[in-house]
Formats: structure tokens, C-alpha cells, sequence
């Protein structure tokens, strides 16, 4: 069978090219460029811990090293500390608020009106070229994956049968794909030769950027400062950020206020000084400025991700990044959703509904995203007004911003596809467990069949289902003991029997569960039910839901 054809060489497209060789699905990624991405110090993205875990499973590599993950987050207003997050090495966080400097926040403690927040595993900040070159390293070494440099798309064809694509470039060629996955970005070829819209909202937030080394004063903590108290020079909204990366250097980023007010070198030089300086007392300490830049932000979503075999990906398919929140995320997500479906059609065949699903549950979780973005704009970047003195609406404000910043509440946090075409019925043996169906599943400890003690995200993204029954005591005894007692030979005949290959996993225990409940999980992550203990005729049911039902035929696909 043809490979796939993805169609751009960002993180987006190569991180799917990986998802798809786990599984043992070959594709060919189409590259303009030359094969090697330009080194930018000013150009970071902030992954979410599920994301991060990702890209360390597709790259085989940890991250932690090439990139920083925060200590901790501080939200400020003038001079006072209205939070502080601590992040802690197990990836559970504590907050304490107090007044501006390491002096003042101890003598405030216990001041009534500071914010005290638990927080959750911390983000990961790194360099996008970094990224893109661990991705880079790990397909040189993958040999289901060719990368066709200096190709770029003007043609495509589609048939029942596969996809056509034509690229020119030095050599002009034709190449034949089973589908063809566009994921060359904002001004993407694949969605124009398909004449798919892409409305939505032009500069919705402009950052002038700047990557410097420096000493401030929360090495590893990140932070977001609202209306500092020095003078800033030139245009400005009274918003800067800033984002710690290895070596000591920093991402730091000044909302500017709308239009098109041209930002120049001397004016960013002034700026960063200034800010420096509120920083450290009034005194600009040294400094290597690396890189600087604007970054505007557009909020846009494609009318269609899929036409028959051509699927959107990524900013081809969708914009948005207002607020703090991180589209690279979403577009890795896009990535984990889509990748096992096509692999499942590649080895088995047509499956319609399976293909539909990803259009229907991404494109609604990041609708959501942009709605909750665009309705939260009004109130963070409308002004003052009456707004600025109803008590606690500053508060207010800075937990959006920080949610928007962290991936949490409705600015940040994984999509549940509750409403999907995948979801199982709930019937008399569905459990309730602290996962509600669609939502990503947490990262317990796990034991394998062969008996290894793994997480269970480490199982994710192999193609197959994850069935896992909660079991508290199992970890204290061999396997030998417990794998052929109780309910276990019953199960294990059940998952034997599903549509879809699946991989029987034991828990010690599971958020929410009571002993003997079964989980099944889709291979990227996400609830399918819970059981209250083994039921056959339950578990096939919802794993075929999962599959988006029986399959059709050939016949049946080819006349869609």
C-alpha cells in the first residue's frame, strides 16, 4: 500500500510522520526547505505535560535537558505579587501570594487579598528549532519515514483509490500517497488547492520579542507581569512576560497595543532595558541580546479538515494563540488524534466514520478554544471602564491570563470529547471513575503482560486499545500469582476478543476506581467507558464504538 503524504516539515508534520512509523505505517514528508529549520532563540513554544510526554515518546529522547521546564509561575500587578506557583519535581504544585520583592512577599503572607492556588505538572519551554531537530534526528533513524527536501506541493488528485500529489522544486516529480495530510502552516497549499475557507480574526494580540541572557531575580520561574510600575517607552498595553530557557536565557514578550506601530531596534533596546532595570532594583544588569522579533497573533479555523483522503493539520488548520495559550498544543493534539485512525484504515481499510471523527472532535475542541479566547478578549483587552472597580476583577483577570499561560480551565486544559461519534453508550455496568468519558486518562503505574512495571502513557500511541483493570494489591505479588487467578483468565479472553487488537494492563489502583473496575482506553489516551467489573458483550460494544462502529466496505467507501 502507497505511504501517506504529509505536506510540510514543521513539528506538526514530522511529529506525524513518527506517529505513523510506531505503528508501522510508512509515509513521505514533503519539505520546501532545505532539511534543516533556521536556528531562532526568540522562537519558543510551551508544551503541556501531555504534549511533552508526546514528543519525548515520538523522539525517543527526553526533553527536560534541551528545553526548561518552569519551577515556577509568578502573576504581578504594579508592584504586588498576586501569585505565586512553586511547581514540584513529582509534577504537583503549591501556591502563596504576597507583596513584590522576596522582602515584602514574606512580610504579606498571611495579607488577606493574596491568591493561594495549587497549580499542576509544569509546562516545558524549549526552543522551537530545538524541537523540530529532535524530531529531525529521530526520523534520520527511522526508515518508514523519507523526507523529500526542497518539494513543495502546487498540485494534488484525489481518486477512490489514493492521492496524487505533484511538487516542483529541483527535481519536479508525481508522488502517490494512500491519503495526504497538509500540515504546511497558516498560508497552507493544501488547503487552497482544496478551496477551503479559513475565516476568523486578524491580529488579534502583537508581542514585540525579545531572547536575551540575563540574571533576573526567579531563575527558572516564569512570569507575567500586568501594568509594571516603571514608564515604558513608545506604545504599550502594560503587559510583559517572561519565559526562562537553559543557559540562562530568556523569552521576553511586550503586549502592544492594537495597530501597526512600528517597533524598532532602538525602541526594543529601550524597552528591554527598562524593563531590566524594574526588575533588579533601577539598575540594568549585563545582558546578551540573542534575538529579537513581533509576534502576531491570528485567530482563524478551517470550514473542513478532511476532503475524502486529504486531511488539515495544524495551523493549516487552525489559529490561535491569544492569551498566553499555546497552538502548538492543540496542533500536537491534532497530531495524536489523527495519526492512530489513519493507521488503523492503512492496515485494515476503509473506515469512514473513524476518518470523520477526527474533523468532528478536533474541530470542535478548538472552536471551543477560540470561543472561550474571543470571550475572555473583551473583558482582559477592553479598557477600563466600571470594570476596573468592581472589587476583585483584577484577580480575576490575572487567573484567566494564567490559565491561558499554564493550559488550565477553559483557555488551556485537554479537550474531552464528550460529544464525540466514538463515545459508548452508557449502560447498567458503565462505572464512574475520576476520568469522565473523552477525557485524556491519568498517568498511573501500570504492569505490562509481560510483567514490566511501565507508566501508562508509555503504552499510548502503538495503534492498539489499552484495557485496564484496577486491581489494589497485585503490586505486592508476582504476576505469576495473580495472572491466572480471579477474573483475570475471564478478561483476558475478553480483550482477546475485541475488534481491535488491544493490550491487557493491571493498575494498582486508578483515580476514582473501585477495585475490579476496567478501563478502556483509545490509543491516544482518551476514556473510551469503565466497567464495574468484566463484561463481555459491554467491553466489545464500546470498543467497537470506539473504532466509530463496524467498518464499511470498500464498495461502500469508494462511492462516498
Amino acid at each position: 500500500m502507497d505511504p501517506v503524504i504529509i505536506v510540510g516539515a514543521g513539528p506538526v508534520g514530522l511529529s506525524l510522520a513518527l506517529a505513523l512509523a510506531r505503528q508501522e505505517v510508512p509515509s513521505v514528508v514533503l519539505d520546501e526547505g532545505p532539511g534543516k529549520d533556521e536556528q531562532r532563540a526568540a522562537r519558543t513554544v510551551v508544551l503541556r505535560e501531555d504534549t511533552a510526554a508526546l514528543m519525548e515518546r515520538l523522539a525517543g529522547v527526553p526533553l527536560t535537558g534541551a528545553g526548561l521546564p518552569f519551577t515556577g509561575w509568578r502573576s504581578m500587578r504594579r508592584r504586588q505579587l498576586t501569585r505565586k506557583v512553586v511547581f514540584e519535581p513529582d509534577g504537583t504544585a503549591h501556591g502563596r501570594g504576597g507583596a513584590y520583592g522576596p522582602t515584602a512577599e514574606r512580610a504579606a503572607e498571611g495579607r488577606k487579598g493574596t491568591v493561594e492556588e495549587p497549580g499542576g505538572p509544569a509546562p516545558l519551554h524549549i526552543a522551537q528549532h530545538v524541537l523540530t531537530g529532535a524530531l529531525r534526528t529521530a526520523i534520520a533513524g527511522q526508515p518508514l519515514v523519507k523526507v523529500a527536501v526542497e518539494s513543495r506541493l502546487d498540485a494534488l488528485e484525489q481518486e477512490p483509490s489514493g492521492v496524487t500529489a505533484h511538487t516542483r522544486g529541483p527535481r519536479s516529480t508525481w508522488w502517490r500517497g494512500s491519503h495526504l495530510v497538509g500540515c504546511d502552516g497558516p498560508r497552507s497549499t493544501v488547503r487552497k488547492l482544496l478551496d477551503i475557507r479559513f475565516p476568523g480574526r486578524t491580529a488579534v494580540e502583537r508581542h514585540a520579542v525579545a531572547a536575551l541572557r540575563a540574571e533576573l531575580p526567579w531563575p527558572g520561574e516564569a512570569l507575567l507581569h500586568r501594568m509594571p510600575p516603571w514608564r515604558a517607552s513608545g506604545p504599550s498595553s502594560g503587559e510583559v512576560t517572561a519565559r526562562p530557557l537553559p543557559d540562562g536565557v530568556w523569552r521576553l514578550d511586550w503586549l502592544l497595543p492594537p495597530g501597526k506601530d512600528l517597533v524598532t531596534p532602538e525602541l526594543l533596546v529601550t524597552r528591554i532595558r527598562e524593563t531590566l532595570a524594574g526588575w533588579n532594583g533601577g539598575t540594568t544588569p549585563a545582558y546578551d541580546l540573542l534575538d529579537t522579533g513581533v509576534h502576531t497573533v491570528h485567530h482563524r479555523l478551517a470550514r473542513r479538515w478532511r476532503a475524502d483522503r486529504v486531511f488539515l493539520a495544524g495551523d493549516a488548520a487552525h489559529l490561535l494563540g491569544a492569551l498566553g495559550t499555546q497552538g502548538l498544543d492543540e496542533s500536537l493534539r491534532d497530531v495524536d488524534n489523527l495519526a492512530w485512525k489513519l493507521a488503523l484504515v492503512w492496515h485494515h481499510g476503509p473506515h469512514e466514520a473513524l476518518l470523520d471523527s477526527y474533523q468532528a472532535e478536533r474541530r470542535a475542541a478548538v472552536a471551543a478554544r477560540l470561543r472561550a479566547a474571543d470571550q475572555a478578549l473583551p473583558l482582559l483587552r477592553g479598557g477600563g471602564g466600571l470594570r476596573s472597580f468592581v472589587p476583585g476583577s483584577a484577580r480575576g483577570h490575572d487567573a484567566l491570563l494564567t490559565d491561558g499561560h499554564l493550559g488550565r480551565g477553559a483557555l488551556g486544559t485537554p479537550a474531552t470529547y464528550a460529544a464525540s461519534p466514538l463515545a459508548a453508550e452508557d449502560g447498567e455496568s458503565t462505572a464512574f471513575v475520576g476520568t469522565e468519558p473523552g477525557a485524556p486518562v491519568v498517568d498511573v503505574r501500570v504492569t505490562a503482560e509481560d510483567g514490566a512495571s511501565v507508566r501508562l502513557r508509555d503504552r499510548l500511541g502503538r495503534g492498539t486499545l489499552l484495557v485496564v483493570l484496577v486491581a489494589p494489591g497485585t503490586g505486592v505479588w508476582e504476576r505469576k500469582h495473580w495472572v491466572s487467578a480471579g477474573i483475570m483468565p475471564r478478561l483476558a479472553a475478553a480483550v482477546t476478543a475485541l475488534p481491535h487488537p488491544a493490550e491487557l494492563l493491571v493498575a494498582e489502583s486508578y483515580p476514582g476506581a473501585a477495585a475490579h473496575t476496567v478501563l478502556l482506553i483509545r490509543p491516544d489516551g482518551h476514556l473510551v467507558t469503565a466497567l464495574a467489573g468484566v463484561r463481555p458483550a459491554d467491553l466489545y460494544a464500546a470498543a467497537e464504538a470506539a473504532l466509530g462502529g463496524p467498518a464499511k466496505t470498500q464498495a461502500t467507501a469508494s462511492a462516498r
